[in-house]
């Protein structure tokens, strides 16, 4: 089994998700779901690396420190049209700007990642191949939050992860997880029938 460095962690996310059917339409979509500072972006990129996929980031789709609720009508732009077999797309929130400023084309492919907080939303769980989950402990990903963001949006790092929490809650997104990440890489992916 893999060892948990992330190409053993997609490696074995990609076995998976191969031998399951395309599920949005002739493309697999694997979401890399879990709390902000757990490792998705890190597991994103090697999946993409060995796919070729176009990465979707939902930094991108949220409306700021306080949009996690509207991600699923973005999810849904992407993901619905690709099932039909058209183009999807997204609008871009620009964080410098503090709006959304481009629309991004997602063209139909083989594989999709997208990763990040909410990606696993229920409403596009029929539409996803492989949803995995990344944890890490709340000390850890605070102190890889404050390290990317600095020490100045610690209040809005706190109270993100109280709303991912209580998202995370209501999706049920650990529990619905085809493959459990430890975000620390000290233990190996556990992968669910």
């Amino acid at each position: 089994m893999a060892t948990g460095s992330p190409p053993d962690v997609a490696a074995a996310v990609l076995e998976l998700a191969s031998s399951r059917p395309a599920t949005c339409g002739g493309t697999r979509v694997v979401c890399v779901d879990g709390p902000a500072g757990s490792g998705k972006t890190t597991l994103a990129s090697a999946l993409a690396g060995r796919t070729g996929a176009q990465v979707v980031h939902m930094d991108d789709l949220m409306e700021g420190w306080d949009g996690l609720a509207g991600t699923g009508p973005q999810l849904s732009s992407v993901l619905e049209p690709l099932a039909a077999g058209e183009p999807g797309s997204y609008r871009q929130f620009n964080w410098h700007l503090g709006r959304f400023d481009r629309l991004v084309d997602v063209p139909v492919a083989d594989w999709l990642v997208i990763e990040g907080v909410g990606s696993g939303n229920p409403a596009v769980a029929g539409l996803v191949t492989a949803l995995v989950w990344v944890e890490a402990d709340d000390e850890l990903r605070l102190a890889r939050g404050m390290e990317r963001d600095g020490p100045d949006m610690e209040p809005q790092w706190r109270q993100f992860m109280l709303d991912e929490r209580n998202l995370f809650h209501s999706h049920r997104t650990r529990d619905r997880a085809d493959v459990h990440v430890d975000g620390t890489g000290a233990r190996p992916p556990v992968l669910r029938p």
